[in-house]
């Protein structure tokens, strides 16, 4: 009997196709194992964002090929590079694109019959999710991703995003609404919606931006935990949204908005809207009470001076954003950003996000501490080894945000929300008592 292993690379999103496959692959009587050692076929599902993804794939691959392993792979960097990567890698069996996954169980038929290589690549990627398949969970805590679209209709000068994935297609608003039941009766306690661009949902489908009708209905669910959504787009954050979070009984007060820099020149060179960003989130702050935001920066885009730099460094000073995620430029082919000018040395983006990461850790430390003698509700995660029970507040985002770090002699259930006393701080995670 055939024994099929996959390893997931990447994003929640690569996470949710990788659920889809194994999912596909249990319909067809195939069985799954998580040891990969024991797998006659392994599934990489590969991120091809930046390099350092790349690489991680590309080891992950070469690492099963060496013990023996038919190796299929599935994903961005199939979709990217394709023939280059069969030929630096001749031992690969089979590809499958970024829309084409759920062709695995056929190509896997095919890859049992014989030994010749199966390329499955579309040349113009166009998503479409499969409501019919039920997803084999792989993921284990308290939150569920759910993918409510896919493909990006921007074209932002870092990202091959669109060129890898097509335009945004999106589900429809009662499919997801019956997943997320589905979810929460198996005692999901977090609902985390994910799309390359979330705030565009709908737009295909309905001729607008829906998010806000999706979350509404979500809201309506019975027994349903927090709602949560990442990846929004800053032209798309409309006071209907915004009323829709400060309403809500069960939407979390975040907002995950990536803005990328402040400088109006960076934004122009990184094809992103021009905007007074300042104004927006005080706005944000102001109509959605008790909300916390995150954002994720690039340093040393080409032409990034100096000057503008320290721009960005004092917006993060002024704007205080509860969650930063900062990240080194990375130059990748077929984006608008790999032929810019002046490209800005490796030692010089490494200075500057050491220098913003201090910034945040400073205003992190600050936002923090003030929740020291409060009592937070927060939703259980699981228990670390030495004892302590893990959880997290509204206020963070599982794996990208902090934890809290609760000493308790109760019995808590993963899923369940506590009301956790906050008794000291660090600069990313909190500690307290129940």
């Amino acid at each position: 009997m055939t024994k099929i292993a996959l390893v997931n690379n990447g994003c929640a999103k690569n996470l949710v196709d990788s659920e889809l496959m194994l999912g596909l692959l249990s319909e067809n009587g195939y069985e799954i194992t998580l040891d990969e050692t024991d797998a006659n076929i392994v599934v990489v599902n590969t991120c091809s964002f930046i390099h350092d993804a790349e690489k991680e794939s590309v080891d992950s691959i070469l690492e099963l090929i060496n013990e023996g392993k038919k190796v299929i792979v599935a994903g961005c960097l199939a979709q990217k590079y394709g023939k280059e990567l069969k030929e630096a890698i001749p031992e690969i069996s089979a590809m499958l694109g970024t829309t084409d996954f759920l062709e695995i169980a056929e190509v896997i038929k095919k890859i049992e019959k014989n030994n010749e290589y199966i390329s499955n690549v579309s040349d113009k990627p166009n998503y479409n999710y499969p409501e019919k398949i039920e997803r084999q969970q792989i993921t284990v805590g308290s939150s569920s991703y759910i993918k409510i679209a896919d493909g990006c209709n921007y074209n932002c000068g870092y990202c091959i995003i669109p060129k890898l994935r097509g335009k945004c297609h999106s589900r429809k608003i009662e499919d997801i609404v019956k997943e997320a039941k589905n979810l929460t009766d198996k005692g999901v306690g977090e609902i985390v919606l994910i799309a390359q661009d979330t705030t565009s949902y709908g737009i295909d489908l309905y001729g607008k931006n829906s998010l806000s009708a999706l979350l509404k209905e979500l809201d309506k669910i019975e027994n349903i935990g927090r709602i949560r959504f990442m990846y929004a787009y800053p032209t798309n954050i409309d006071d209907e949204l915004l009323d829709v979070i400060n309403n809500s009984k069960h939407i979390v007060k975040y907002i995950d908005l990536p803005l990328q820099h402040s400088n109006s020149e960076v934004l122009r060179a990184m094809n992103r809207p021009v905007l007074d960003y300042r104004k927006l989130i005080q706005k944000m702050r102001k109509k959605v009470k008790g909300l916390a935001v995150r954002t994720s920066l690039i340093v040393g885009y080409p032409t990034e001076t100096e000057e503008q730099f320290e721009e960005l460094c004092d917006f993060v000073k002024e704007v205080k954003f509860d969650k930063l995620g900062v990240f080194e430029y990375s130059r990748e082919k077929n984006t608008i950003s790999y032929k810019l000018k002046p490209q800005i040395p490796a030692r010089t983006k490494h200075a500057r996000f050491k220098k913003l990461m201090q910034i945040q850790q400073k205003i992190s430390k600050e936002i923090n501490e003030s929740y020291i003698g409060k009592t937070l509700p927060c939703i259980i995660e699981g228990v670390t080894d030495d004892g302590f029970v893990i959880a997290r507040t509204e206020h963070d985002a599982p794996e990208v945000d902090g934890l809290v770090y609760i000493k308790t002699d109760k019995n808590v259930v993963p899923g369940d929300i506590e009301n956790v006393k906050i008794t000291s701080a660090s600069e990313y995670d909190l500690y307290g008592e129940i």
